[in-house]
């Protein structure tokens, strides 16, 4: 019997979920990495808005490297962890992971970092979780 402890599990709280459509497949029936790597900008911008208080850009991406192909059909998680929040940035890391419920997947993770922008696209200060 194994270990609970042994099991992977994704790290950070579930922030997207989709379904890989055929629309989203390569000449070759697997899901594109480009339609993957929006969904994970996607589930970071959702986590990284929420800890800004407002409107956040991308500005970088790092570290990421696809460890299996994603099938149609495949429910596709998207799970975020804030790694650091600095003056006006946001660290996070985005992990997906496909079939959640039933022998979890992890497919990729990467390295998203965010700078919250104010109305007319100028960077500004992350407010304390407090405020």
């Amino acid at each position: 019997m194994r270990d609970i402890d042994d099991t992977p599990l994704p790290k950070g709280e579930l922030a997207l979920q989709t379904l890989a459509m055929p629309a989203d497949t390569n000449p070759s029936g697997d899901i594109f990495g480009g339609w993957l790597m929006s969904q994970m900008d996607l589930a970071g911008f959702i986590t990284a808005s929420r800890r800004a208080q407002g409107r956040t850009a991308t500005v970088a991406v790092t570290g990421m490297a696809f460890l299996t192909p994603v099938k149609v059909g495949s429910v596709v998680s998207c799970y975020t962890d804030i790694l650091e929040v600095g003056r006006s940035s946001i660290r996070i890391n985005v992990e997906v992971w496909i079939n959640p419920h039933k022998n979890p997947v992890k497919v990729t993770e990467g390295e998203f970092v965010f700078v919250a922008i104010d109305d007319r696209g100028h960077t500004r200060v992350v407010p304390d979780e407090d405020e």
